[in-house]
């Protein structure tokens, strides 16, 4: 069957879109399109060789295609190594007259050549195509080199011609110049065939895709003129389809019409067909021949199902999934150094379904591939439910993650009833029992429990969480957003919860389960860093008494998660209205219980918000010396808020950013994103909550966040720890201050006229150092002196 047979040629309709698609399409996958777009990048056709183009510049090519194809001329240029004794180039437009644009002699480098075609003016006319090829029968190829090297002629045009190119174009050929014909818009593919020597596959291109058609001129020349292609590199074939527009003509259905008739006085009735024209587009399936290079994706080089993206011929990066991102080339990177003995508990259920259950394991595997490493202290096991508990993978079972992989691919859904309580309390009984060799000794790591589930219970599961209590047991519940409130119901703890928005989402949950995982073998968390922290709470009418209720139930939940002394956490709290009001000061606490029975007893205000004000309020009395915040320790305030009074606040908090403080902005309801992002400076410091009810929720994440920024660096000087107008000097590992009219390590003492005493003050240049115990000292000493200078004032 030949290429233009009507059966192989497909007709519809054409849309509005028609426009913008391409008139060649490869039908190879992305990795391959890629491959032969890099290819290009290697492609240089170096030889003896009389490149001669022939563009159309008629009225039906039009000045915009006309640019494009001297845009596609250019770019095949740097596929030659146009050079006086290796490839030149030589231009004829033609339209109604061929017309010679530069001789092949007349430029000696790819650059001058390029920079000619591109000064090349549109001429418009005819399209003559039948008399250009005579023109170049008769003259020859203008400055070339007389047939002693190989001729190509390149044609391109949308292939319309006024006249027949038969016969030229069969005379040009048998004169031994191979003939490249190129299309340009929606060209007419069977005159273009016509132009295009033999075999017509691998000598018609097309315009629009410069580097997929640059590709198809080396290709062709390849192995016959141009040397041969680059190590690796080869020439392959792929289906692909050429398409153009016609006009055709369409039945549109048959009408009454009036004929005349014989019989005097009468006129006949009749059906007359109604034809109209219609644009369409047609399509020639062919294949397309391309030279094809290895790229360094070849190799596979990303581990862990990443995905390699190439970066031109020799780079890459690798996409890696959720948990493999530990090096350039997905290496695991969630490796649970921490010691546990982790057991899984899988919801087998009819309510869980075959399709979620199939999911819970894939994610135990991409979970334990990545956190699993060859020499990780923890012990794992699988159990799954529904009416019954079984444990087909005892703890400690496997201790490579191969054999592991393949005991949990042999786990089969049973899909009974969903009691998540009766396994819960049977897996804290007979989930963690020694195995018989070492009986008698009892491995002293923490044992977690995590829970996969996706399914209401239908027992209670109430007393699940007394059950962990008494036998030292640690339980993350994981499942759907609709199953939040069971699991906090059977964890206990809001904080031991982990829930995904929709099945994908599950996968991004894993380095959250790794962090709670590990947090039980660190319980301390964040609780042995140093941290001066402000609360400052929305206390407005705006919030409500009842909501205010819940933002200070927040902050007291919040507490338990440091511990509040001078050396560790110092806690302060500030509610506002229209103005400020600090609740206890950074230093007024010295103990969580202290701090909790304050909190207590926080009234509410009720009048109209101004979180500026508030903002203004602890950057001048709440975070300084004077109040209690220590030098050298890092310094933290979380903004409560329902998005009311924000309008005044972006200043105040740059200012307290410029001092060294971070801005935490938590805001319940609905507010404006852009007005948050100033305050709060950065997303990275933000956290917007639908309601208030789920407050609880982003406790846990927004605790962690804190305690990222307590491990930070501290820069000395900021805030100013010196007071009174003192400057900071800062040194290495420490800072002194330098005071104007006081005295003292920072400026504390006035300096007084006479013999009255002063307080002792340290020589001009001496320095201040600071270690742990020296900021004990410091923040013992200087209360001192505060309660002495006030007994004097």
């Amino acid at each position: 069957m030949s290429l233009l047979s009507l059966p192989s040629i497909c007709i519809f309709l054409l849309s509005q879109v028609l426009l913008v698609l391409g008139v060649l399409e490869i039908h190879v996958d992305q990795e391959t399109v890629g491959k032969i777009s890099a290819a290009v990048k290697l492609m240089q056709c170096s030889a003896s060789l009389d490149v001669l183009f022939l563009l159309d510049g008629s009225y039906s090519i039009g000045k915009g295609s006309f640019e494009r194809s001297k845009h596609f001329a250019g770019k095949l240029c740097d596929a030659l190594d146009i050079h006086p004794d290796r490839v030149r180039v030589g231009m004829i437009q033609f339209s109604s007259t061929p017309h010679l644009e530069f001789p092949l002699d007349s430029y000696l480098t790819k650059q001058e050549v390029k920079e000619r075609i591109k000064r090349t003016l549109f001429r418009g006319g005819s399209t003559e195509t039948g008399r250009a090829l005579k023109y170049i029968l008769r003259k020859g190829f203008p400055g070339g080199r007389n047939s002693s090297v190989p001729e190509v002629l390149i044609v391109i045009s949308d292939g319309k011609s006024q006249g027949s190119t038969a016969m030229p174009a069969l005379e040009v050929k048998e004169r031994h110049i191979t003939v490249f014909a190129v299309g340009i818009k929606f060209p007419r593919w069977e005159e273009l065939h016509v132009l295009a020597s033999e075999p017509p596959e691998q000598h018609l291109l097309f315009a629009g895709d410069a580097d997929d058609a640059a590709n198809g001129l080396y290709s062709a020349l390849t192995g016959s003129v141009c040397s041969t292609t680059a190590p690796g590199c080869k020439v392959e074939s792929h289906p692909c389809e050429r398409r153009t527009l016609e006009t055709v003509k369409e039945l549109a259905g048959n009408y009454v019409c009036w004929k005349g008739s014989k019989q005097p006085n009468a006129v006949q009735a009749s059906l007359c067909p109604f034809i109209r024209w219609k644009r369409v587009l047609i399509k020639y399936p062919s294949r397309c021949f391309r030279t094809v290079c290895p790229d360094p994706c070849d190799s596979q080089p990303c581990q862990n199902g990443g995905t390699c993206v190439p970066e031109g011929l020799d780079r890459y990066h690798c996409l890696c999934l959720v948990g493999y991102g530990g090096d350039f080339h997905c290496a695991a990177k969630l490796s649970l150094e921490c010691g546990v003995d982790l057991l899984f508990l899988l919801d087998s259920s009819v309510g869980v379904t075959l399709e979620g259950f199939l999911r819970y394991k894939a994610f135990l595997k991409r979970f334990l591939q990545a956190a699993m490493g060859q020499d990780s202290p923890m012990n794992v096991g699988v159990a799954q439910y529904d009416d019954d508990v079984r444990i087909p993978i005892e703890l400690g079972q496997h201790k490579d993650t191969l054999s592991l992989m393949k005991s949990i691919d042999a786990l089969d859904f049973s899909g009974g009833r969903t009691l998540t309580g009766r396994a819960l309390q049977y897996i804290a009984e007979h989930g963690f029992r020694s195995t018989p060799v070492f009986a008698d000794v009892q491995d002293d790591l923490p044992r977690v429990i995590v829970l996969l589930t996706d399914s209401k219970s239908q027992d209670s599961v109430a007393e699940a969480p007394q059950y962990m209590k008494d036998r030292n047991l640690f339980l993350i519940g994981v499942g759907s957003s609709f199953m939040r409130a069971e699991l906090t119901k059977v964890t206990g703890n809001p904080q031991q919860t982990i829930v995904y928005s929709d099945p994908q989402d599950l996968f991004n949950r894993i380095p959250e389960l790794q962090r709670r995982i590990c947090s039980v073998d660190n319980a301390e968390g964040c609780q042995a860093q140093s941290l001066d922290l402000t609360f400052a709470v929305d206390a407005s009418s705006g919030v409500g008494l009842k909501n205010f209720l819940r933002l200070r139930h927040f902050v007291r939940s919040s507490c338990f998660h440091f511990t509040i002394n001078r050396d560790l956490t110092q806690i302060a709290l500030v509610i506002y209205g229209s103005k400020a009001h600090t609740v206890f000061a950074l230093a007024t606490h010295t103990s969580n219980s202290a701090v909790l029975q304050a909190i207590d007893q926080v009234p509410f205000l009720g009048d109209s918000a101004s979180a500026g004000n508030a903002l203004l309020h602890i950057y001048g009395d709440v975070m300084t010396v004077q109040k209690g915040a220590r030098p050298g320790v890092n310094k933290v305030v979380v903004l409560l808020t329902n998005g009311g009074g924000l309008e005044d606040a972006a200043a105040p908090a740059q200012q307290l950013r410029h001092s060294g403080i971070l801005v935490f902005v938590v805001v319940v309801g609905d507010a404006q994103t852009d007005t948050l992002l100033r305050v709060a400076g950065s997303p990275s410091y933000l956290v917007h909550i639908s309601s208030y009810k789920d407050l609880q929720y982003y406790q846990g994440f927004i605790i962690e966040r804190i305690c990222e920024e307590a491990k930070s660096p501290v820069n000395l000087c900021k805030p100013n720890p010196c007071m009174n107008q003192g400057v900071c000097i800062l040194g290495p590992g420490s800072y002194r201050c330098e005071c104007h009219g006081w005295e003292g390590p920072h400026c504390e003492s006035r300096v007084l006229r006479g013999d009255s005493p002063r307080s002792p003050v340290l020589p001009p240049h001496s320095h201040v150092q600071w270690s742990p115990r020296g900021l004990q000292h410091f923040s013992r000493a200087f209360w001192h002196t505060e309660r002495h200078l006030d007994q004097r004032h």
